[in-house]
């Protein structure tokens, strides 16, 4: 072969591997320039998904609530025992607000609860302890008692331990800390009997008028509990839970157990929840004395029906 030949296939292959390596840097260096959105911008980089996102949950229920115990306005007791038929025969308790929200995020979560009613007892359901003489429910009015009562609540959620089963299913344990709110305005209608007698003049007589007794008492609760929770399927699931509280700091004490059943279904990015149980709350407050004398030691009870959002 003739050397100009021999040299004109070198530079031949120099220049074409030159060519290759100088495509293949400029395709790396397209490469690793950020993607530009149609305006000719550098396009945002798509950031990670969130391994453990917030789950959110709202819940709006009625409670049919059956009330048993005492309560004492400016010094006078009543002794209550009522029905939830009896309390909606008496009272505006239809037109209660119920509320619960929860928020989630890993182990760790907060909740919020929202009870508010005004409850009527009448004087088959009331009883008058009748300490002063001439003095008596009122058997005129519509309501010998009229309360109206906020329960509110916050706290803290901490999942303790999971247990794991097959198909979705598990059982977890929660521990949770939070703040009980009580606000009760109540107001007792009575009977009163006033007589007058002044033997000398011979003069003698009586009236009979109404009177009605009213305070306002608002304190906060801490509270400690636990929460169980069993997952059957991914529709299906039970939450029971208790807790404790006042420790005299509000109340001398307050308690609350809790047991509900809930079944959703997807819809959407949303799940609609079907919520039924049985909640029971007692609270033990007093302040004062004498005539000063305010308090409630009262247990509140009765199933629990409701429906719920969750993403």
């Amino acid at each position: 072969m003739p050397p100009s030949i021999g040299l004109a296939k070198s530079l031949t292959i120099s220049v074409a591997l030159a060519t290759a390596a100088i495509a293949g840097a400029a395709t790396a260096s397209a490469d690793e320039r950020p993607a530009l959105d149609a305006a000719g911008r550098t396009a945002p980089a798509s950031a990670p998904l969130d391994p453990e996102p917030w789950r959110f949950g709202v819940t709006t229920y009625g409670w049919a609530i059956n009330i048993a115990g005492n309560l004492t306005a400016r010094g006078q007791t009543v002794d209550i025992n009522a029905s939830f038929i009896d309390l909606v025969q008496k009272s505006d308790s239809l037109l209660a607000w119920m509320s619960y929200f929860e928020a989630d995020k890993g182990r760790v979560g907060f909740y919020g609860d929202l009870v508010w009613t005004r409850l009527g007892f009448s004087r088959s359901t009331a009883a008058y302890r009748n300490p002063l003489p001439g003095l008596q429910l009122s058997a005129t009015a519509n309501a010998a008692l009229v309360t109206d009562l906020v329960i509110a609540e916050l706290g803290g959620l901490y999942e303790v331990h999971r247990w794991s089963g097959s198909g979705g299913s598990f059982t977890a344990v929660d521990a949770l800390l939070g703040f009980r709110y009580w606000n009760s305005s109540a107001s007792v209608s009575v009977d009163a009997l006033a007589t007058a007698n002044y033997a000398a003049l011979g003069l003698s007589g009586s009236r009979q008028f109404g009177v009605s007794l009213s305070n306002t008492m608002q304190w906060v609760d801490p509270l400690v509990g636990l929460r169980l929770r069993h997952q059957f399927t991914p529709h299906q699931n039970i939450m029971l839970r208790g807790d404790i509280g006042g420790f005299g700091l509000g109340s001398q004490l307050t308690w609350q157990a809790l047991g509900v059943y809930s079944y959703e279904w997807q819809a959407d990015r949303v799940r609609i929840a079907a919520v039924a149980g049985y909640r029971a709350i007692g609270v033990n407050y007093g302040t004062g004395s004498g005539f000063d004398a305010n308090g409630m030691n009262l247990v509140f009870h009765g199933p629990v029906i409701g429906v719920g959002l969750r993403f």
